[in-house]
């Protein structure tokens, strides 16, 4: 098993509505182990930014994918083995109310059995 070390302490997003982007990223991380992510309320807001949350599993992925969606994000790419970056590359990605490209990617030790393949850059 690899063994990958944090790059980044901290990433901070800031938004117009605290309470609905706390709602949208309190579901979302829960999955994935996660219950703190920096989201400050102001001006200007953060837009267009990229960030990939560690997941543990498939299940994972696809449980911040589906929590995400029921509190205000948008689709983005769906959950699939993202081939152009590796036949076990495991990830979902959605747009929270900012366009702010959100994923969470599990780095799979086999490649996936009877996951849907998926190309192209989400």
């Amino acid at each position: 098993m690899t063994v990958r070390r944090v790059v980044v302490d901290h990433v901070l997003f800031v938004v117009e509505d605290l309470d609905s982007s706390r709602r949208l990223y309190t579901a979302a991380l829960a999955p994935l182990g996660l219950d703190d992510f920096a989201i400050f309320r102001g001006s200007p807001v953060t837009t267009a930014a990229h960030v990939a949350f560690d997941a543990d599993d498939r299940g994972a992925v696809d449980a911040f994918f589906e929590a995400a969606l029921a509190n205000g994000a948008t689709v983005r790419g769906e959950p699939g083995v993202w081939v152009q970056w590796s036949d076990r590359y495991y990830a979902a990605f959605i747009n929270d109310q900012h366009g702010n490209n959100v994923e969470a990617v599990w780095h799979a030790p086999e490649p996936p059995v009877g996951a849907t393949i998926r190309h192209g850059v989400p």
